[in-house]
């Protein structure tokens, strides 16, 4: 009978912590729709939120995409007609770096004075950099460059050169380093132009 009545203990108790259980649960159901009620709006407002937020973002990437395509379609119609305005005032407005860089490499190939002053007062670093060294090599005046460093050095000694500035050339050759593409070139400008 004490083998029944212990079994019998065992499953009360066990009944008793499922019920506990189930009361914990149907408490914290209880406690989450209190909690949604007092804060309907707040939840509401943050959801909405998200949801603007990500098709906000949805849009901009669109829009975004959109416009590079659209500069896409017209850098490639410069590509074969460079004369096409109705091609570059799209780029212009699509793209304006892009628009940037085939405005230089058209003034490059044209060697435009003009154009080149204008992209040397670029926002953009680098075109602005490139333009500015471009209309120094083509106006035959010393040049510095961020981008073509050495180069550049080898087109001030050869303006130094000219003027017979033999010392000066000199200096400015030494200054390009043994790593730089250009140092043989450097080497051989200062064996054979500048003896000594």
């Amino acid at each position: 009978m004490s083998n029944y009545k212990q079994g019998f203990i065992l499953t009360i108790d066990d009944v008793k912590k499922e019920l506990s259980s189930d009361e914990q649960m149907l408490a914290s159901a209880f406690k989450a729709e209190k909690i949604y009620k007092k804060h309907k709006l707040k939840i509401f407002i943050v959801v909405g939120l998200a949801i603007a937020y990500f098709a906000g973002t949805a849009i901009m990437d669109a829009i975004t995409q959109n416009k590079q395509e659209t500069a896409n379609t017209a850098y490639l119609s410069l590509q074969e007609n460079s004369k096409d305005t109705s091609a570059l005032n799209i780029l212009k407005e699509n793209n304006p770096a892009l628009f940037e860089l085939f405005t230089y490499q058209e003034a490059i190939k044209a060697t435009d004075t003009s154009s080149l002053e204008s992209l040397s007062k670029s926002e953009n670093k680098i075109i602005a950099d490139l333009a500015t060294y471009h209309l120094s090599i083509i106006t035959d005046k010393t040049s510095e460059s961020k981008y073509y460093s050495d180069v550049a050095k080898i087109h001030n000694a050869g303006l130094l050169i000219q003027d017979n500035k033999l010392i000066e050339a000199k200096e400015e050759l030494e200054l390009i380093s043994e790593e730089s593409p250009v140092y043989n070139i450097s080497k051989m400008i200062k064996h054979y132009s500048i003896k000594g």
